[in-house]
């Protein structure tokens, strides 16, 4: 019975899986597995180099060029004058090479003209001061003036380029941040969402618990936007803050939204709409963004960080690649791809190494392995002056030479064309894969809540959903992140990190899953606070309390210096993070205990049988992650899966047909491959910055 229940939830997710990959067939084309594309600015370089540059991108083997978003004045020089002649130039020679294009709308920078006429189109910050243009992302985006220069050079784009054959798409605005604006227009339009969502002012009272400190409102017109700077951290409401913040996103997933509206009424059926959300992003949310196409990602992995090993510096962060790839695919579709990858250092970083050879076609790799359907790169030509004169481009500053990181994209290009070649259409994921279906459910609010309130300064909200997914790759598994509205169903298993608010229908939904045959791990600091960020009148947790089949009955913190023991069959854990100290109910089982302190013996991790299922919970927050590892690894073997023992730094994908194994530590790694297995590119034992892709 277990095994034909393990068999129907693996067919169910390649089920899912099929349906992905056709979705994907409206704008790429299965058979060419990824598409590639670079960043170039015509109006940064005199027109004379236009020809020879654009040239050179097709010579090196790119499909498509990425141009105009920062280009605004260029295309309306002046107020209500729009010239388009440039552009239509540098399409034209695109076209003789037989480039596509991705065109971008250009509200991320404004033109000058409008800080001299129209100031108020700008932010205020939380000292009141009005931004400036000269910069990226500072415009009002609920600016009503603002919005009407938007729609204007949005139209005019969409009616000179929409109907071009040879546009594949366009990018909304770029890296969409979710900037807090404190202006006049941003005041009201926060009151004006408080009013639709509260009805009325003694409901927005209670959810912010205004009776504290005579923050009490007698009516939506003495809102204000509660500001940090002015009131202080521990003046602040977190209940106010939090309502910002989601006021703040909302208005930025609007903002391209109504550009996608625009679009979407002249442009081609076949051209995507996207946008290129940073890959660590802790403002806007793409998962409430109703009228794109899909979600990119722009992915910057190193900037001077150590990482691992001793050459981890050279190397790049992982994580920066392998979360962003598994969240954004998951905002629509399926579809997902990396609209700009660094192609060497980087002028912001603490500081800017030369990176180990191959790492940026090593970076690439991870992209596609991970199902990006576009991989394009910032930029062509590294520019010569301004702002970013530091940033490494695909080609060295005299424009003709290309850089290391230009010669690994040529690589990369060259060597996917003999994938597209090996590509066999139809081949489903292995079996031992599927049965390790997982999912993590986690959402931006839950990061803002517990970021506001840490408790504890060794608590790293960004990073802790980012540990699990690392844990379940590292064990084999095809990860995706999904917002909790998303079914459940065709996965094995289940990570619910850290989801502090939550509500009776979402924890029934999480018990449903269980019962039907599912494996759910939740963790600490989940199911603590209602929707509004409040604590329940119950006890700690309360909600989840029947579903975990124990009760919180207090939780630690220890100081950075102290040394908490746990043990687990017989091995021993060091923790000193988070501790939730659990009661567990007569039928449910003790994995693991608290071994020091003056709670010696209390149970830190406990399971129980529900339904067909189960449902884990770990109380307790470890820096090294050794044992929440130990319980996910031994949940995968109680549902039927094999697992796999990857160390830190090395990542396996399997991908149409292909298995893809990319390495960032500093250790070479030999990988196991089947007899049968066949290497397409690479060897068997990856060296660092190396990559593996073999087919079975």
């Amino acid at each position: 019975m277990k095994k034909s229940i393990s068999l129907l939830v693996s067919a169910m997710f390649l089920l899912a899986m099929a349906a992905r990959s056709q979705e994907t067939n409206r704008f790429f084309r299965g058979e060419n597995l990824v598409t590639t594309g670079i960043y170039y600015y015509p109006e940064h370089w005199p027109e004379s180099q236009w020809e020879r540059d654009i040239k050179q991108i097709a010579d090196m083997g790119f499909e498509f060029i990425h141009l105009a978003e920062f280009a605004w004045f260029k295309m309306e020089p002046e107020e209500g004058k729009f010239d388009f002649t440039w552009l239509d130039k540098v399409l034209g020679i695109c076209k003789k090479h037989k480039l596509k294009l991705i065109l971008c709308t250009p509200s991320a920078t404004t033109p000058t003209w409008m800080r001299i006429n129209y100031p108020e189109t700008f932010i205020m910050d939380g000292h009141y001061i009005r931004a400036e243009n000269g910069t990226r992302g500072l415009a009002s985006v609920v600016n009503e003036r603002f919005r009407g220069f938007v729609k204007a050079i949005v139209v005019e784009m969409a009616k000179q380029y929409g109907k071009d054959p040879d546009v594949i798409g366009w990018q909304i605005d770029n890296e969409p941040g979710a900037v807090p604006d404190y202006s006049p227009a941003s005041q009201e339009a926060f009151r004006t969402w408080l009013k639709h969502k509260y009805k009325s002012i003694d409901a927005l009272n209670t959810a912010w618990g205004a009776a504290f400190w005579s923050q009490w409102f007698n009516n939506f017109e003495q809102v204000i936007i509660p500001n940090t700077n002015l009131v202080g951290w521990w003046g602040n409401n977190p209940h106010a803050l939090l309502d910002f913040k989601r006021y703040t996103a909302d208005a930025q997933a609007e903002f391209l939204d109504f550009q996608a509206g625009i679009l979407r009424s002249f442009v081609l059926p076949s051209q995507f709409i996207t946008t290129n959300y940073t890959a660590v992003c802790t403002g806007s949310d793409a998962m409430r963004t109703n009228k794109l196409d899909f979600a990119t990602y722009t992915a910057y992995p190193n900037g001077g960080t150590d990482n691992i090993g001793n050459l981890g510096f050279r190397l790049g962060n992982s994580r920066v690649v392998s979360f962003a790839a598994d969240y954004y695919k998951s905002v629509r579709g399926g579809i997902t791809g990396v609209m700009e990858m660094q192609p060497g250092p980087v002028n912001w970083g603490s500081y800017n190494p030369l990176l180990l050879p191959g790492t940026v076609r090593m970076w690439l790799y991870h992209s596609f392995a991970a199902g990006g359907k576009l991989a394009c790169s910032y930029r062509f030509r590294q520019i010569n002056y301004s702002s970013e004169q530091y940033h490494a481009g695909i080609m060295l500053t005299d424009g003709v030479t290309p850089s290391p990181g230009g010669e690994e994209y040529v690589q990369f290009m060259k060597e996917i064309e003999e994938l597209r070649r090996q590509y066999n259409p139809g081949v489903n994921m292995p079996g031992k894969l599927a049965a390790r279906s997982t999912a993590i459910v986690w959402n931006l609010e839950n990061f803002w809540t517990i970021d506001r309130q840490k408790q504890t300064l060794q608590w790293d909200a960004w990073n802790y959903p980012v540990k699990f997914h690392g844990m379940a790759k590292s064990l084999g598994a095809p990860v995706d992140i999904v917002p909790e509205t998303a079914g459940l169903s065709k996965y094995k298993v289940v990570i619910i990190p850290a989801y502090e608010m939550v509500d009776s229908a979402l924890i029934k939904k999480w018990y449903s899953y269980a019962e039907n045959g599912g494996h759910l791990i939740i963790t600490c600091r989940t199911a603590t606070k209602n929707r509004m960020g409040h604590f329940w009148e119950g006890g700690m947790a309360a909600p989840v309390s029947t579903l975990i089949g124990a009760r919180i009955k207090a939780t630690d913190m220890l100081s950075a210096h102290a040394q908490g023991d746990i043990v687990m069959n017989a091995s021993h854990y060091k923790w000193n993070n988070w501790a939730d100290l659990l009661v567990p109910e007569n039928s449910t089982n003790v994995l693991a205990t608290y071994n020091n302190q003056f709670y010696e013996g209390a149970a830190a991790v406990v399971t129980r049988r529900l339904g067909k299922g189960s449902v884990t919970y770990i109380g307790v927050d470890t820096e090294e992650g050794a044992l929440e590892k130990d319980v996910l690894k031994s949940i995968y073997k109680e549902a039927g899966a094999s697992v796999e023992n990857y160390p830190d730094g090395i990542y396996v994908y399997w991908r149409d047909g292909f298995y893809t194994a990319v390495n960032y530590s500093s250790e070479n790694y030999t990988v196991n491959i089947p007899a049968t297995g066949k290497i397409l590119i690479g060897e068997k034992t990856l060296k660092p910055a190396g990559v593996l892709v073999w087919s079975e």
